[in-house]
């Protein structure tokens, strides 16, 4: 008898999960991938938090092209 878990994983842990889930004998394990389609709209959410909170709310686009360029270039 096999048992069917579902888990959800970040896509910078994918590789090491799939690693890991592959040590183990074929025979014993059946990996049964599904790919969410759902956004992660609190990341979004966290995103644009993070934007409004920075000082670059409220200045023209131009005024934010100049300072980054500015900062980093």
């Amino acid at each position: 008898m096999m048992h069917t878990f579902q888990i959800n994983v970040q896509d910078k842990l994918v590789d090491k999960v799939l690693k890991y889930l592959s040590s183990f004998p074929k025979n014993e394990i059946e990996i049964l991938e599904k790919q969410t389609t759902q956004e992660d709209w609190s990341y979004l959410e966290k995103e644009i938090d993070k934007g409004l909170s920075s000082g670059m709310s409220g200045k023209s686009h131009e005024d934010i092209m100049s300072e980054i360029k500015r900062k980093y270039a």
